[in-house]
Formats: C-alpha cells, sequence, structure tokens
C-alpha cells in the first residue's frame, strides 16, 4: 500500500488485545474465588424388594419436634391437645433436644395465625441452640 505522508498505512494498525485479556482473567479469578459452591444431598431410590435385610427406618416424630400455630395462634406441640403457653416453648424444645440432640424444629402455621407467634417460636428455638428450624405449609 502506499504510505501516506506522515500516516501509517491501514495494515500496520494493529489492536494489542493483551490488557483485555488480563482484566478478562482478573474477573474470571476474582469469580471463582468469591463463589460459594453447594453440597447437593440425594436420596436413596432403592425399591424395597432389596432393602428387605436393612433395619426400618427410625420414626421421624421422634426425630422432629412440630409446632402448629393455629388460626387462634394457639400452639401445639407434637399434635398434643393441650396448647402450649408462650413461656414454656423454650422449656418444651430444651426437654426434647435432651431426649433426641439430632432433633430438629419444624413450624407449621396457620394461613390465618399472626406472625409474632412463628418469631416467637423460631427465637426460642435458636436460643435453644436447635441447627435447623423449618417452616412448611399448613395442612
Amino acid at each position: 500500500m502506499k504510505k501516506i505522508a506522515g500516516r501509517k498505512s491501514v495494515d500496520d494498525a494493529k489492536i494489542d488485545l493483551t490488557p483485555m485479556l488480563d482484566v478478562v482473567f482478573i474477573l474470571l479469578i476474582f469469580f471463582v474465588v468469591t463463589a460459594t459452591f453447594l453440597s447437593e444431598t440425594s436420596i436413596s431410590a432403592a425399591s424395597s424388594d432389596n432393602n428387605e435385610n436393612e433395619p426400618p427406618p427410625e420414626d421421624d416424630e421422634k426425630k422432629n419436634i412440630l409446632f402448629e400455630i393455629g388460626p387462634n395462634n394457639e400452639i401445639i406441640l407434637n399434635g398434643n391437645p393441650r396448647p402450649v403457653i408462650a413461656t414454656q416453648i423454650r422449656a418444651n424444645i430444651d426437654r426434647l433436644k435432651a431426649e433426641n440432640p439430632a432433633a430438629s424444629v419444624i413450624i407449621q402455621p396457620d394461613h390465618d395465625s399472626d406472625v409474632s407467634a412463628l418469631v416467637m417460636i423460631m427465637d426460642a428455638s435458636r436460643q435453644a441452640g436447635m441447627a435447623s428450624i423449618s417452616i412448611v405449609e399448613p395442612r
């Protein structure tokens, strides 16, 4: 190509991509380092024919502490027909946790119940040192 006085030809003009690649690699390293990785658990889908020699599964009610909140904010513990008084929630959790340290708290609020009852049970569970607290949909 012809050179114009004082100007380079079009073929001589090149873009250096090295700084852009450096930035891309730095961003890649940043996202890999800051990403949180979840460990997923799997469920055994074996049929009952293959499990004849295994012991029966443990009763789930012994593992869990179930609180049901009724429409009038009455708190029922593990299906007991007698409601639990708000001041006795923590004592009941401590007692049931002592019986089964692997227990987890499950709270089943009614659609018409107040959030204050739910928060009260969650606070008492956290104070008792419960690691797992779950909220489930009403039946």
